[in-house]
């Protein structure tokens, strides 16, 4: 048998660990540094980082110096948005980088998943990192262990750190205390103590906004006029949306009052978020700065918010008229028909939108806006002719049919009766955790709570809603009455401001006989 001939092949990409480095050719290395805030003793560690890993790769002869790649003011729990770090990662896939250098193991990612998976992903591809804190080299036999026990550390640091921020927090939403992100909120400023101040040129906007609701304009509609009108969003943007518009609209800081604890965070490492719905305690904050929109204004843009979700038809901010005509024949509301649209004789009608539709058509007349606005100015006269004896019998209404004190004490009772089988429930529950009982009893015992828990949990829902739909009738009833005592003279002309706080709908039988329900309930031939 012929002796056997052994020729070793240099390397050429000897993997760089702690052990003296003597390959033959120079390694392409890179660093990397991250600070976590923007605050400006971070900004000198995040500077003095990038100058040292500068100089320390450089002074190498046997090193290539390829960069130091950075993340200002991003957290660690998270590659997700650390730019710099996933263009680093990037370029050692692609063979730009062998070695990566940085302070810690914490620097990298606090996160055990991120960094364990993006370091194995180098490793698979050639490229070693180094943790000059803990002195861990990844090629090294012991660096993987290491790394994962150095990153748990990291992780829950990040977890203590979240929690401690959290727990901050909360302690001032407890205490009251109340801030914005001002430069994304619109009507208010910063003042001198962290307070909120108007800032009146945007407070005029957001009364704007209000004002072309409560005039029937949809959000969607009032965000269009806004884009038109060339006036800023919150977040300085040339469009609006129709969210926007909406949060504006719902907000109670407005009126002067603040509610904590809207969403909270409900991972650390991801930092996602969530609306607060009863599973941590929420704080409301009365009179804490001037308001914008007086609370009466607000809780009428409120009980109309309610009223067009939840209406009979879906509210349209096309037109003052529009979803407020109604056919007498068919019960279809009227839509806007443009007549001659390429003519001199171009027009805008209101008909019913069924009229041609179907075998039986209706026979009820067309209308334009200047016959609808003539009946309306004819029916609100004759309102205004009977304001004092209407507005006392409104009174009376508000007194008899939507009292709410015998459903307030039926409210109370069934409170407590939910309580006493909950607290019933939680025994059962905890006896048989703690004693041998017979299971068939406990079974039956159990399941009857149950079932008397779900029956009174059912009434309270049904009570709770009948004083809710009466407070909401009533409050519609005082809206009403306090815009009929603000007309304290006949119209002369049409009034967009009326037509909205007073006119519920109308209902066109003929030209002759249009009838105008108004938000009290009454009905007025015209």
């Amino acid at each position: 048998m012929a002796q056997r001939k052994v020729t070793t092949i240099p390397a050429t990409r000897t993997q760089i660990t702690s052990m003296p480095i003597t390959e033959q050719t120079k390694r392409k290395v890179a660093g990397y540094a991250r600070v976590s805030t923007d605050h400006d003793d971070q900004f000198t560690s995040y500077e003095a980082q990038i100058d040292y890993y500068t100089n320390y790769i450089k002074a190498r002869d046997d090193w290539e110096f390829v960069g130091v790649y950075t993340d200002e003011g991003i957290t660690g729990t998270s590659t997700k948005h650390r730019e710099g770090f996933k263009r680093m990662v990037a370029d050692a896939l692609t063979g730009k980088i062998d070695l990566i250098i940085t302070k810690s193991v914490s620097r990298f990612a606090r996160n055990t998943v991120d960094s364990l998976s993006t370091i194995r992903q180098l490793k698979e591809n050639g490229t070693e990192c180094y943790f000059e804190k803990e002195n861990i080299w990844t090629f090294d036999g012991k660096g993987e262990l290491l790394i994962t026990i150095m990153s748990s550390l990291a992780q829950e640091e990040s977890r203590s750190i979240s929690e401690n921020c959290t727990w901050g927090q909360r302690k001032r939403f407890s205490d009251g205390k109340v801030t914005v992100p001002f430069k994304r909120f619109l009507g208010y400023d910063r003042g001198p103590n962290g307070e909120l101040v108007i800032n009146q040129e945007q407070a005029a906007v957001v009364r704007k906004i209000y004002q072309l609701f409560l005039e029937g304009k949809t959000p969607s509609g009032i965000a269009t006029q806004l884009t038109r009108e060339g006036i800023k969003s919150p977040a300085g943007k040339d469009k609006w949306s129709q969210s926007t518009v909406k949060s504006i609209l719902q907000n109670e800081k407005y009126k002067g009052d603040a509610l904590l604890q809207k969403t909270f965070t409900t991972d650390f490492l991801t930092k996602k978020t969530k609306v607060n719905e009863g599973e941590i305690p929420q704080y409301y904050v009365e009179g804490d700065h001037e308001a914008i929109i007086d609370p009466d204004t607000f809780e009428m843009v409120q009980r109309e918010m309610a009223q067009r979700n939840a209406g009979r038809y879906r509210h349209s901010g096309i037109h003052t008229f529009s979803g407020k005509i109604k056919c007498g024949e068919c019960g279809s509301w009227y839509g806007s028909k443009v007549w001659h649209s390429n003519d001199k004789y171009r027009r805008v009608v209101w008909q019913c939108n069924h009229k041609f539709e179907g075998d039986t058509k209706c026979h009820t007349p067309h209308l334009t806006d200047g016959e609808i606005e003539e009946k309306f100015v004819s029916a609100v006269n004759q309102l205004l002719k009977n304001r004092d004896s209407i507005i006392a019998d409104i009174d009376l209404v508000k007194a008899s049919v939507y009292d709410t004190d015998s459903l307030s004490v039926e409210h109370g009772r069934l409170s407590d009766e939910l309580a006493l089988v909950t607290e019933l429930v939680q025994k059962a529950i905890t006896e048989n955790a703690h004693h041998a009982l017979d299971q068939r009893e406990y079974q039956q015992r159990y399941d009857a709570l149950t079932e008397r828990y779900n029956v009174t949990k059912a009434q309270l829902d049904a009570v709770t809603e009948q004083i809710k739909q009466k407070e909401l009738s009533r409050a519609a009833l005082t809206d009403f009455q306090k815009a009929l005592r603000s007309r304290k003279a006949i119209l002369t002309k049409f009034d967009p401001e009326a037509w909205c706080t007073l006119v519920d709908y109308a209902t066109v039988y003929s030209k002759d006989d249009i009838r105008f329900t108004f938000k009290n309930g009454l009905e007025i031939k015209s």
